[in-house]
């Protein structure tokens, strides 16, 4: 009986050393093992992840199964593979890696991805927030060297209460931009984004288009407020971005952090909100008997198309800065009011009464009243004037580079020449 009892202690004793000493580790299918070498081997020289067998945590993670180590030599720290459900996106915080550079936010996309970190390293990835995304699906992800941040929770090694922190503010700001899921232009999805985010895109929520601020990347010159459209071809697989969901390919194409000329139009985008934000306003629909006149604050300088004997400001090419000298007619317009303004003129007949009593729906003579005469006999009557206008499309450019809109041409030219003959007459 004695002898019994000495071999179930022993087994007993056996066990915990085995279980205390880690010789033999079991890692679940659906978890991974993440390795930390105690002793045995130099220390760490720089960084974070031991490359070359050092103490600390290792680069390789342990998947399914059972696994041997030396007694005591190592601990084996279990974690949940990282799953990102369909329609949500995923973000990163790599703990190890090469210092961002000034001016950079986040840092680069490496080719070998974040799956393998001792490529991800060797490859030259950067630590901090990362410009790459994760999409659906689950990943077996070494937590100690990259945090994931996702809707729901945060998978990582937590190693510090600053860490926590830092990794809880990123989360945040992700909230608030509404970061974990993608952008939806179109339909229902947008009009609840829209409604949440901006008052702009008042009316019609759904018909909108998104105007992308880039957080990243080389600062604009001083005299510009826009950027530029880049790797917008298609066919040009180097520097096409996609909408800037490749952001390698968006700095390849000389992209620069500000307030994009490229706007998002109906469709789906997997955007890191990290690098790119989206406002959304409406569309620009010019109806049927106006055109418009587009004025530019953005675009190269452009020749003045006015002509010689006019002087009244310059009538540049589309796509210049300036009075673009050709109109847009009726329709539904993806424009950017950040990068100009859009000047609707009449092009059917319109009526002007001088006459306090009756004001027209279009509102340019809301400002006329009744011209004053004095006759030879002394009489001092008030006459009320109606007068048909109209507006050549062609000429439309030419009114907004003149007067700047309809009503400033009512109230500064039309109102004192008409009062003026009809006084003259009288």
């Amino acid at each position: 009986m004695i002898v019994l009892i000495a071999v179930a202690v022993a087994i007993v004793v056996l066990i915990a050393l085995v279980l205390i000493s880690n010789v033999i580790v079991y890692i679940p299918n659906d978890r991974v093992g993440i390795v930390e070498r105690l002793w045995g081997a130099s220390s760490l020289s720089r960084g974070f992840i031991a490359l070359k067998g050092e103490v600390g945590f290792q680069p390789q993670v342990l998947r399914g199964g059972i696994h041997y180590f030396f007694p005591f030599q190592y601990r084996v720290h279990k974690a949940d593979l990282v799953t990102i459900p369909q329609g949500e996106i995923g973000y990163i915080f790599a703990r190890d890696g090469r210092e961002l550079v000034d001016g950079q936010t986040l840092g680069e996309i490496v080719d070998a991805g974040i799956e393998d970190v001792a490529a991800f390293l060797k490859a030259g990835g950067q630590k901090g927030p990362q410009r790459a995304i994760i999409r659906e699906g689950t990943h077996a992800i070494n937590v100690a060297q990259f945090a994931i941040i996702t809707a729901s929770r945060v998978h990582g090694l937590l190693l510090s209460d600053e860490e926590k922190d830092t990794i809880d503010r990123m989360g945040r700001v992700l909230s608030e931009r509404k970061g974990f899921t993608p952008v939806v232009i179109g339909g229902i999805a947008s009009k609840v984004v829209q409604s949440a985010t901006t008052e702009r895109a008042d009316g019609d929520t759904t018909d909108v288009l998104g105007v992308v601020t880039i957080h990243d990347g080389p600062v604009l010159a001083p005299d510009e407020i826009v950027a530029p459209r880049v790797g917008d071809d298609p066919n040009n697989k180097n520097t096409f971005h996609n909408n800037f969901q490749n952001i390698n390919a968006f700095f390849r194409a000389g992209g620069n952090r500000g307030l994009q000329h490229q706007v998002l139009i109906e469709g789906t985008y997997y955007l890191n909100r990290l690098f790119a934000t989206v406002e959304f306003i409406k569309k620009t629909v010019v109806p049927v008997g106006s055109v418009g006149v587009v004025v530019s604050y953005f675009g190269k300088t452009g020749a003045d198309r006015s002509g010689d004997g006019y002087s009244h400001g310059e009538l540049v090419d589309n796509g210049c800065r300036g009075v673009w000298k050709e109109p847009l007619l009726p329709g539904k317009y993806a424009f950017n009011t950040y990068a100009g303004k859009i000047q609707l003129v009449p092009t059917t007949n319109f009526i002007l009464k001088w006459s306090k009593e009756v004001t027209n729906s279009h509102k340019y003579d809301e400002n006329l009243s009744e011209v004053a005469l004095i006759t030879k006999d002394a009489f001092e009557p008030l006459m009320p004037l109606s007068v048909v206008v109209h507006i050549d499309y062609r000429k439309a450019p030419l009114v907004v580079q003149r007067f700047g809109d309809i009503k400033r041409l009512v109230d500064q030219t039309l109102d004192p020449m008409v009062s003026a003959y009809f006084k003259n007459t009288g």
